[in-house]
């Protein structure tokens, strides 16, 4: 004989599982409401709280803050540029008098022949190398030396002969396709190295490193690289920073500026 449920008996199970799912409803709700909130970018920006800022955000900030001056270089020490309204670097030695403007004249013609710079050599990074003319293009850049002549070095002619005042002009490539160029390690020079500057004349000019930095091509030191000093002064420029494929070029330029510090001939 079968027994009969009353209703209530009949609804018992039903209750105890919609109470015991209420139960985890519950305990999760209040699990949610302690766990750390997500910005999911819905909230107003006016509503978001700003982060207090940190030692260490201070310090990165400062990091994007251009030297007021030309730094020494060295080993182990980044290159850098310094404000565009920087100065040259001061002389790392006492300078000498610049050697005044002069020409030589040919043996049989007799015309006046125009001095110019024919090779460099700088000890510290094993560099000997010839020097040819370059000019400035049409595009306003300044020339360089043919690629296939990776081991030539470049005077910008209508920059004071290396010796006179005024910023003398060389530059040269970093590398090329087929390697390494004449200023690959131009990079490593640094306050107090020396650069040799032989000329058509027969002197022989001595530089002494002031300063080095790297600068972007878009933010170019144009006045401190190219402005008139009283000094007889030179720059030493190649390419540095990332290699663009698509344009075939670096995004930096390194330039090493010197001044004279002993002449002979």
């Amino acid at each position: 004989m079968t027994e009969q449920k009353t209703p209530m008996q009949r609804a018992l199970p039903g209750l105890l599982i919609a109470g015991s799912l209420g139960g985890v409803g519950i305990v999760m709700v209040s699990l949610l409401t302690l766990a750390p909130k997500v910005d999911d970018g819905s909230a107003p920006i006016a509503a978001t709280a700003q982060p207090t800022p940190t030692t260490v955000g201070v310090q990165n900030a400062g990091a994007f803050v251009l030297a007021p001056t030309v730094g020494p270089g060295g080993k182990g020490a980044p290159l850098t540029p310094a404000r565009l309204d920087a100065p040259p670097p001061l002389p790392a030695v006492p300078v000498v008098a610049p050697i005044p403007p002069a020409k030589t004249k040919a043996a049989k013609t007799g015309k006046a022949t125009s001095v110019r710079p024919i090779r460099i050599k700088i000890p510290k990074i094993k560099v000997n190398a010839p020097i040819g003319g370059v000019t400035m293009g049409k595009d306003g850049k300044l020339g360089t030396p043919p690629l296939t002549k990776r081991n030539q070095a470049g005077w910008y002619r209508l920059s004071p002969l290396p010796g006179q005042a005024g910023p003398a002009i060389i530059n040269g490539h970093v590398s090329t396709r087929q390697g390494p160029a004449v200023f690959d390690r131009l990079r490593e020079l640094a306050k107090g190295d020396q650069i040799y500057v032989y000329r058509s004349d027969g002197k022989v000019t001595r530089f002494t490193v002031s300063g080095i930095e790297q600068a972007s091509k878009n933010a170019f030191p144009t006045k401190r690289v190219y402005g008139d000093v009283d000094s007889a002064q030179l720059r030493v420029i190649t390419c540095g920073g990332v290699f663009n494929q698509k344009a075939h070029s670096y995004t930096d330029n390194i330039v090493v500026y010197a001044t004279l510090s002993k002449k002979a001939g």
